[in-house]
C-alpha cells in the first residue's frame, strides 16, 4: 500500500504514517536501527526506490534506516493486511497442496466448476481480489481440511 505521509515524532517515539485514509503509529522500538543513547530522529524521507511503499529514517548519530508499509501495517494489525497475508498463504498451501495430490489440473477445475482462467487467478499469489471462501473451496477440492486458529495477541 501506498504511502501518503510519513513523520516522525521523537518525544512520543514513534512515527506517524499515513497509509491510504488511516493513521498509524510505529514506535521507534520496532525498527532495525533505534536510536540509542538518547539519540533522536533527525530526518524522515519518502524512498523513491521503494515506489511510496516505504521510507528512509536518519538518525542523530548518521545512521540510516528503512520502514516498508507492511511493517506498519503488520505491527498495527490492519484488517486488510491480515486478509491479504492469510490469502497469500492460503495460496502457497494450495500450490503445494496442488503438485503433491496427484490431481491434473482440469480435474481441479472440473470439481469447482469454474474456468481456467478463475482457477489460474486462484492460484496467483498476487491476486489480493479473490475470496477467503474461494481459496476454502479450492483446498476442498483438493481434498484438504482447513482449520483456523484464534488465539490472544500475547500468545504469538
Amino acid at each position: 500500500m501506498k504511502i501518503r505521509s510519513v513523520n516522525f515524532n521523537n518525544r512520543r517515539k514513534a512515527f506517524c504514517v499515513h497509509i491510504g485514509a488511516t493513521e498509524y503509529w510505529l514506535p521507534y522500538a520496532r525498527l532495525d536501527e533505534q536510536p540509542m543513547n538518547g539519540g533522536r530522529v533527525t530526518r524522515v524521507s519518502m524512498d523513491p526506490e521503494l515506489g511510496r511503499e516505504g521510507f528512509t529514517y536518519t538518525l542523530s548519530d548518521g545512521r540510516e534506516g528503512t520502514v516498508l508499509s507492511d511493517q506498519v501495517l503488520d505491527f498495527n494489525d490492519d484488517p486488510r493486511y491480515v486478509r491479504e497475508m492469510v490469502l497469500y498463504g492460503l495460496t502457497l498451501e494450495a500450490e503445494t497442496r496442488l503438485e503433491r495430490s496427484g490431481l491434473s489440473k482440469r480435474e481441479v477445475m472440473r470439481r469447482l466448476k469454474t474456468s481456467p482462467t478463475q482457477f489460474y487467478r486462484l492460484l496467483d499469489p498476487t491476486n489480493v481480489r479473490k475470496s477467503v471462501d474461494q481459496m476454502l473451496r479450492l483446498l476442498s477440492a483438493l481434498n484438504c481440511y482447513v482449520e483456523f486458529t484464534v488465539k490472544d495477541a500475547r500468545a504469538t
